[in-house]
């Protein structure tokens, strides 16, 4: 399906990106912590709320 350039450039690309993101967030990490705070309660009603997606589906399709 893939040639093996195409999916040598796709594991050098992302280990690129991995590795240009990781900078960059330990760069900014300062200012995350002083204008992000509290942002994990936002992804955790976020998680409970595709949970309970979820939750509703199963109990739906019996």
């Amino acid at each position: 399906m893939f040639s093996s350039g195409q999916l040598l450039f796709a594991a050098c690309f992302f280990v690129a990106f991995v590795i240009a993101a990781i900078y960059s967030y330990r760069k900014d990490l300062a200012l995350h912590k002083k204008y992000y705070k509290g942002n994990y309660k936002i992804l955790l009603g976020f998680l409970i709320f595709i949970g309970l997606l979820f939750v509703i589906k199963i109990y739906f399709k019996r």
